[in-house]
C-alpha cells in the first residue's frame, strides 16, 4: 500500500521522509554484498510487480507489499530492495511521484525491518511451523505499520486529510491477513529447505 503522489505532502514531512530513507538506504547498501544482490534484486522484482497492482483509496492506494517477508530475508537491505522498485514505477508507471519517493520508500520498508529484526531472534531458532506462525505475524505488523506511517505523514502534511484517513487505514485489515498468510507460508517453506536464507544453519531444519 501507500505510494503517495506528488504534491499532497508538505515540505517539511518530505523533507523528513528523504532524510530517513537516505539513512536507511545507506545502512542496507553498506550491508550489501555481492552474495546478496541476487536474492535481493529478486525480492525488488517482487515487489516492484505485486505492488503494480493497486486499487486507488482516498489520497493513496492498496496493494501488495510483502515488507515482512522482504524485512525477513533482507533485513535492512530491504530499503534499497523497496527503493529500486518505486522509483522505476514512479517513472515508467506514475505511481507515487519523486519528491514523495522518500517517505513511500520509508512507509514500506521500515516496518517490514523493524518487526523482522524483533523476530529475528526466533526465526532463526525455531522449528519451521513455528517461524512460518512468527512470520505471519511480522507480515501483518508490517501492513500496520506501513498504514499507521502514511497516515501520520498525511496527518502531519494537512488537516484535510483528517476524515479519510480513518478509511484508509481500515481497507488495510484484510490486506493485513492476505500478507500474514503469504508471509507465514514462504517463511516456512524456507525454514525447511532453505534455512539459510533465514540466518538459520543449514541443519536448523532437523528441529523440526
Amino acid at each position: 500500500m501507500a505510494h503517495i503522489p506528488d504534491g499532497v505532502l508538505s515540505a517539511p514531512v518530505l523533507i523528513g521522509g528523504a532524510a530517513l530513507a537516505a539513512t536507511g538506504l545507506a545502512l542496507g547498501l553498506a550491508r550489501l554484498d555481492e552474495r546478496d544482490i541476487p536474492k535481493t534484486a529478486i525480492l525488488a522484482a517482487v515487489f516492484f510487480v505485486v505492488s503494480l497492482f493497486a486499487v486507488p483509496v482516498g489520497p493513496s492506494s492498496v496493494h501488495l507489499l510483502l515488507g515482512g517477508l522482504i524485512g525477513i530475508v533482507l533485513g535492512v537491505r530491504a530499503f534499497p530492495a523497496i527503493f529500486v522498485g518505486l522509483l522505476l514505477q514512479a517513472v515508467l508507471f506514475g505511481f507515487g511521484g519523486l519528491t514523495s519517493l522518500g517517505v513511500d520508500v520509508v512507509d514500506m520498508a521500515a516496518p517490514g525491518v523493524i518487526f523482522a529484526a524483533l523476530a529475528r531472534p526466533i526465526l532463526e531458532r525455531a522449528a519451521p511451523a513455528t517461524a512460518g506462525a512468527v512470520a505471519a505475524l511480522v507480515g501483518a505488523f508490517s501492513v500496520a505499520g506501513t498504514a499507521a506511517a502514511m497516515a501520520t505523514a498525511l496527518a502531519l502534511s494537512a488537516a484535510d486529510y483528517l476524515p479519510s484517513l480513518k478509511i484508509v487505514v481500515l481497507t488495510q485489515a484484510p490486506l493485513a491477513l492476505v500478507e500474514a498468510v503469504i508471509t507465514g507460508f514462504v517463511v516456512a517453506y524456507l525454514a525447511r529447505v532453505k534455512p539459510e536464507a533465514l540466518g538459520r544453519l543449514p541443519t536448523a531444519e532437523a528441529a523440526s
